[in-house]
């Protein structure tokens, strides 16, 4: 079990993560950010739009629904609509962020994901899976912009809480 502090925090922390690599992004220019750089999700643009996605996903869920499919990259084209997209899935992260009750983090969710596989876990469990899952992806941006010679940003989490 983890107390809502600490979820609080590591929500705090993904945040920053997430818009200190979006910053970096920001500065890419179409062929960077698009070139196909044989990774897990092709390119920045795949990896950066995969980690939105996830956490989109995982939001959903925590909402009561699986969605069948991931959002549509298609649609995410440039950093500013990754951001823009970003912006609204953070704002409704925060408001679900602030009604939690340790009663609320203790609860099994189920869900369905996009192969059509059930699965329950407990809220917190789910939670603190993203936050990992993000700092994974964003990892490998860190080694996609070094390949297109742009310049990486330190996501780490003593990075964060001393900048805090």
């Amino acid at each position: 079990m983890i107390d809502l502090n600490t979820i609080q925090a590591l929500y705090d922390y993904n945040r920053w993560a997430n818009e200190r690599v979006l910053d970096a992004v920001a500065k890419l220019t179409p062929e960077q950010f698009n070139k196909d750089l044989e990774n897990s999700f092709r390119s920045v643009r795949g990896t950066l739009v995969h980690i939105l996605s996830a956490e989109w996903i995982w939001l959903e869920r925590w909402h009561g629904t699986s969605p069948r499919s991931m959002l549509d990259a298609e649609q995410l084209s440039d950093v500013a609509a990754v951001r823009e997209r970003w912006a609204k899935v953070e704002s409704q992260r925060a408001e679900l962020i602030r009604s939690l009750t340790p009663e609320r983090l203790e609860s099994v969710i189920s869900y369905v994901n996009v192969r059509g596989q059930t699965f329950a876990y407990p809220l917190w469990q789910m939670m603190v899976h993203v936050v990992n899952h993000s700092t994974y992806h964003r990892g490998q941006i860190t080694t996609l912009l070094r390949q297109v010679g742009a310049k990486p940003v330190s996501t780490d989490l003593l990075r964060f809480y001393d900048e805090k």
